[in-house]
């Protein structure tokens, strides 16, 4: 497995980007190799992994914590990323980034903790992973998708929303 390491706008986070060796069968690639990843610096231990299947025009975040770095990527599908820095002790508060992650460039993002990660379905459906630091908690924060502090650029005004996360934002 190949890991090539970005920096992003955000200070700590990481737009990786693997590969996978591809034939008339399919595909092949990893998902995390430990001694690469931590070789390239990112010496996060990871302890809970979580998988999502969701389906077009839903939105779901942004969720973040003050403790869990975290190892985000689509497996199948294609969907709109996004990470805010939700650390209002940051010069970088206020700010995030958008990012495509696909089952076509393997890309994924290392999110460290307070920094805010949700995704937009752009596919008919997506299976996108999280591999956590820490163990699910419900000590969970919500930005909300549409909060004006941060102005976040989504491809749509009207997307599909859990309760959980369709709040009003902060004013």
């Amino acid at each position: 497995m190949k890991l090539e390491v970005q920096e992003t706008k955000l200070q700590g986070v990481k737009l990786l980007i693997t590969d996978r060796f591809e034939d008339y069968r399919g595909e092949l690639g990893g998902i995390y190799d430990e001694q690469k990843y931590f070789a390239a610096g990112l010496t996060t231990k990871f302890v809970y992994d979580m998988v999502s299947m969701s389906y077009k025009n839903v939105l779901r975040g942004l969720h973040y914590d003050n403790h869990t770095t975290k190892l985000v990527q689509c497996l199948y599908g294609t969907v709109y990323a996004v990470v805010a820095c939700c650390d209002e002790t940051s010069p970088d508060f206020g700010k995030w980034q958008s990012f495509i992650l696909s089952d076509k460039n393997h890309h994924q993002l290392y999110i460290p903790p307070k920094h805010g990660n949700g995704y937009y379905v752009i596919s008919d459906q997506i299976i996108y992973t999280y591999r956590m630091s820490h163990s699910h908690s419900d000590e969970q924060f919500i930005l909300a998708w549409n909060d004006p502090r941060y102005n976040i650029r989504w491809p749509t005004d009207k997307p599909i929303l859990s309760a959980k996360d369709d709040i009003i934002p902060n004013k």
